[in-house]
């Protein structure tokens, strides 16, 4: 079943009665008649969104949360995805889980992280070719043509290790070409709109990511490439690359829709339903929360020895 998203913008207390999630407008107001308050079930959320100062949360909801494997994001005072809160053991045979993660050697770990980063590619140049197929500029459309033939013969020549730095190669002809060249786009964290919009979509990308790898039992921290010391999510940020494009592709749509120069409550909500977009992964449609589900129960079975690729979802 496909757990919900549940976004928070206004302040609330959340509390828990019988297994349901009880949503009351007053920070004083708590009862048992859940007649008087708004509830969903607590087995059927997968990831809650805190924004607004203004809510409280108990911690007998919190801890039922994490028996779920509900993941918890925090914002923060721009309204952006700032924090998460998972569970600590969430899989009968974690500890087993960690050994065969931890014990991976580093070849294989290079092989990896090689097709992840053939993954990602494959996905960046799908996102350029829906780009040229709704392009009318011919010097644009050659330029985009150019670029897809790039970034595939890139994916298709990754190397253990991506040793040749494709990643690299590939995201810098990608940014300069997604958008349109007049805007003058450069991909960074705090820079202009619509930047604002993909930092939101990768915060509930990775959040899904790395409620997946928990789920199955994996330390999200311990990365195949990402070495960060200071960063608790390593292993969801390696994993999560593939899964960008899903984002970029939807922000486009949005840039299509409206005026994107502020990341108002409309652009959210769509951003938030990104657990719930069709992907294509192994062949099948699946949502994006349960594909990021396959992808990491694949991950711990190349980890085990028991398969050699990781599942990732394509751009259709």
């Amino acid at each position: 079943m496909l757990k919900r998203t549940l976004f928070f913008g206004n302040p609330a207390h959340l509390y828990m009665r019988k297994q349901q999630l009880c949503i009351s407008q007053s920070k004083q107001e708590e009862t048992d008649d859940l007649d008087k308050v708004i509830t969903r079930p607590i087995e059927d959320i997968g990831m809650v969104v805190l924004e607004h100062k203004q809510i409280t949360v108990t911690h007998a909801l919190l801890n039922t949360f994490m028996q779920y494997n509900v993941a918890v994001v925090s914002c923060d005072d721009t309204f952006l995805p700032s924090g998460m809160f998972m569970p600590l053991s969430s899989n009968h045979i974690q500890s087993e889980r960690f050994r065969t993660q931890l014990e991976a050697s580093e070849p294989l770990k290079k092989q990896l992280w090689a097709q992840t980063v053939a993954a990602k590619l494959q996905n960046q140049s799908a996102v350029l070719q829906l780009v040229k197929n709704s392009c009318v500029i011919q010097e644009r459309i050659e330029t985009l043509t150019n670029t897809i033939k790039l970034l595939n013969n890139l994916a298709a020549d990754v190397k253990s290790g991506d040793s040749g730095n494709y990643e690299a190669r590939g995201a810098a002809v990608y940014w300069q070409n997604i958008f349109p060249e007049e805007m003058n786009f450069s991909r960074d964290r705090f820079g202009i709109p619509p930047n604002n919009l993909l930092n939101y979509g990768y915060a509930i990308v990775r959040a899904c990511v790395a409620r997946a790898l928990v789920g199955s039992g994996l330390l999200p921290t311990y990365g195949i490439h990402h070495k960060n010391k200071y960063n608790a999510y390593c292993l969801a940020d390696d994993i999560m690359e593939p899964y960008r494009a899903f984002v970029d592709k939807l922000v486009l749509e949005i840039m299509k829709q409206e005026s994107y120069t502020e990341l108002n409550l409309g652009i959210k909500q769509q951003l938030l339903k990104l657990p719930e977009h069709t992907v294509l992964i192994n062949g099948e449609e699946s949502p994006l929360m349960v594909a990021a589900q396959k992808t990491s129960a694949s991950l711990v079975k190349c980890f085990d020895g028991s398969r050699k690729k990781i599942l990732y979802p394509e751009i259709e």
